[in-house]
């Protein structure tokens, strides 16, 4: 006999097993942030490994390689940005030292033009370069921390990429046997839908990264900033972080270029190359490469980010777009939950299409008048 629930108990079970997740999610952090990158990893290697594999090139050898080439790519990423944050570090008293200059002058401007005198400028100017020394200090330990995570990071992703994609026919046959014979179809179809949509994002933000940091790393060499290419590189990967990376890339360069040269207006305008370059990625770069393949509007995609940062941090952040794709995909090829999915959706794609009688009304307007046209010259 089938019992029929209230509604308002349907919603309440489902917050609470939303709370649940949460909770869940936030409790194994250790275990499932390795896997989530490893399953986006998997994804992104299974079309290379599938092409291996059609030459002949044994399934173990096939991922060894592929999983080898990404560890490569990555080590040489990590080698370059320690390598030049270290050289930054050693100029951080000559750094401080025109940061301590430059407040002086600041101070003097103020006490000429309009009589402000400070209360206690040495107490000022020392607080102020402790405040430089700590973001400074801070900003290194993070990196250190993020470079030991990306390390230990490197033991254990690899091996659970090597499993995801050697026993991928196995995942795939357990699927199946969840869900009904009649709906495995559907079944087949949505997991090409997330695997297409995940491949599409990371390739094509992989190719964003590069172009966005040629560009950035142009413009500050056209401005004579110290350490350059790393500023722009560092500014392109947190372009891993949507609409807010490349902005937070640039205050570190702006800050150190004022510090350097004291002058505001270069400080302006290392800031307005990364605006420059974020219009151009925001507009032209990140649509044409990536495509409307993952078409999720702003206002969620920021929601996302706050509610990835908030349960797992600065990864949570970097899953928040793949995976919000990935449940859009989930959601319109489940009829109770594809309102959602439309709610997620760009408002482009979502617009309705122009009536077809429209069309057919100027096309007939267009013969008329060139049969008119035709049978006046006829006459003639």
């Amino acid at each position: 006999m089938e019992i029929k629930l209230p509604k308002y108990f349907k919603w309440v079970v489902v917050l609470l097993g939303v709370i649940l997740l949460i909770y869940i999610l936030q409790m194994f952090k250790s275990i499932l942030v390795p896997l989530a990158f490893s399953f986006l990893f998997a994804l992104l290697l299974l079309p290379l490994n599938r092409d291996m594999e059609k030459w002949k090139i044994p399934r173990p050898l096939a991922i060894v390689s592929s999983i080898v080439l990404v560890v490569v790519i990555l080590s040489l990423v990590v080698w370059f940005l320690s390598s030049q944050l270290m050289d930054l570090t050693t100029e951080l008293d000559t750094i401080t030292g025109n940061f301590e200059t430059l407040i002086s002058r600041v101070q003097d401007f103020l006490q000429e033009k309009f009589g402000i005198v400070p209360s206690n400028r040495t107490e000022l100017i020392t607080n102020s370069i402790n405040g430089l020394q700590d973001v400074a200090t801070n900003f290194l330990g993070s990196t250190i921390s993020m470079t030991t995570g990306l390390l230990a990071a490197l033991t254990i992703v690899p091996i659970y990429v090597f499993c995801l994609l050697y026993y991928r026919d196995h995942l795939e046959r357990f699927l199946f046997k969840l869900v009904a014979k009649d709906k495995r179809s559907s079944l087949v179809h949505t997991l090409s839908n997330i695997q297409q949509v995940v491949q599409s994002y990371i390739s094509g933000l992989m190719i964003v990264i590069v172009i966005v940091a040629l560009l950035n790393s142009a413009g500050l060499l056209l401005l004579g900033v110290k350490y350059a290419i790393f500023f722009g590189v560092f500014a392109s990967i947190l372009t891993i972080i949507p609409y807010i990376g490349i902005l937070i890339g640039s205050l570190l360069p702006a800050l150190i270029t004022l510090a350097t040269t004291g002058h505001l207006i270069d400080a302006v305008l290392v800031i307005g190359v990364f605006m420059v370059v974020q219009f151009l990625e925001g507009n032209f770069i990140t649509p044409y490469i990536v495509g409307s393949k993952v078409s999720i509007n702003p206002f969620a995609a920021i929601l996302a980010l706050l509610v990835g940062g908030e349960i797992w941090g600065a990864a949570g952040m970097i899953m928040a777009l793949p995976v919000i794709a990935m449940l859009k995909v989930i959601f319109d090829s489940y009829g109770p939950l594809e309102p959602i999915g439309f709610l997620l959706s760009d408002v482009d794609d979502v617009k309705p299409k122009k009536p077809k009688h429209k069309k057919k009304l100027q096309s007939f307007i267009t013969e008329v008048w060139d049969g008119m046209f035709r049978s006046k010259n006829n006459k003639d």
